[in-house]
């Protein structure tokens, strides 16, 4: 079916490759479905308008867009030219789930995409299949020292790791967190916006509070932003951006000689540690933010001591 209405622009619409005017009205529609109804967050419905924007300007780069005339074989077409590029099982995984997102949100509009979405096969993907890296805690005490022996503002990457490491806190909850956010006196962080699209009072550790109010007293640049965490360069009164966040933790593990190269390490680090604390999954995905429990039973395959008590003795064995 033909969409020819234009909709007005949205302030947090993810950034596109330039395409015709037809196709930009269409996937600002379906931005504001993935936003508004689905609740889904910028980085997501990124990937997602990025796969049906190629879809759309490879098989329906008219002056119509009617998604009747799709065929599975050019659906088939489609994810051979994607898989061409780059084949790996996550890009894979990321075009199939774009695929079928965007069709999905087509039948909302009238379309019938059965014989489309049928053509869409996921690669194998084991659920918890791979145990979750943590740093040992040698490797967090290198880590530190390096965010302190850095020349160039030591404090605020000290009170960024120590947020990913103390709260889990992910690099666009950091980057988005601002003073207000922080209750000295109850020891709280309110986080306003977060992945899972609500709000969540955690409770501040006292390592992490005094990282932050020394970055806050002693190093961070005057500005007329709320966020705690700044430029330090021109123009300082912006916020960092949860990219820059997450390349201050990069470059602190790769300075540190980790063999880690993202942030999300430093979250695994925080929930395992919580495991050997005695904590529980329920717990911990409530400190995770997790939308579902099934996110967090990966750290059950940590939990060495406890499985070892349920393990079953081997056949034959004296055990």
């Amino acid at each position: 079916m033909s969409d020819t209405h234009l909709p007005t622009s949205t302030a947090d619409t993810p950034t596109l490759p330039p395409t015709s005017a037809l196709i930009s009205a269409e996937l600002h529609r379906y931005d504001q479905h993935l936003r508004d109804v689905q609740g889904l967050t910028s980085g997501t419905r990124k990937n997602y308008l990025r796969v049906a924007g190629r879809l759309l300007r490879q098989h329906l780069g008219g002056d119509r867009l009617d998604i009747a005339k799709l065929q599975p074989s050019d659906i088939r077409e489609f994810l051979a030219s994607e898989l061409s590029v780059r084949r790996t099982p996550s890009h894979a995984r990321t075009v199939a789930g774009g695929l079928r997102s965007y069709l999905r949100y087509r039948s909302t509009r009238g379309d019938s995409i059965g014989s489309l979405t049928a053509v869409i096969a996921s690669p194998a993907h084991w659920t918890l299949a791979q145990l979750p890296r943590a740093l040992k805690r040698e490797e967090v005490s290198r880590l530190l020292d390096e965010c302190t022996a850095v020349r160039r503002w030591p404090k605020r990457g000290y009170a960024i790791v120590r947020c990913a490491l103390d709260l889990g806190l992910r690099a666009g909850e950091i980057a988005h967190l601002i003073i207000s956010d922080i209750d000295w006196r109850a020891g709280t962080v309110t986080l306003r916006g977060t992945k899972s699209l609500r709000q969540d009072v955690l409770p501040l550790p006292v390592e992490t509070g005094e990282a932050l109010a020394d970055y806050l007293q002693n190093e961070r640049p005057r500005s007329a932003s709320s966020a705690v965490c700044v430029r330090h360069l021109t123009p300082r009164d912006l916020p960092m951006s949860s990219s820059a966040v997450q390349k201050v933790i990069t470059r602190a593990l790769r300075r540190s000689g980790l063999p880690y190269s993202g942030a999300h390490v430093l979250r695994h680090t925080f929930a395992s540690n919580l495991l050997e604390q005695g904590s529980s999954l329920k717990e911990i995905a409530d400190l995770l933010r997790h939308r579902s429990l099934r996110t967090t039973q990966i750290y059950a395959k940590l939990d060495t001591p406890h499985l070892a008590e349920v393990a079953l003795p081997w056949p034959g064995s004296q055990s």
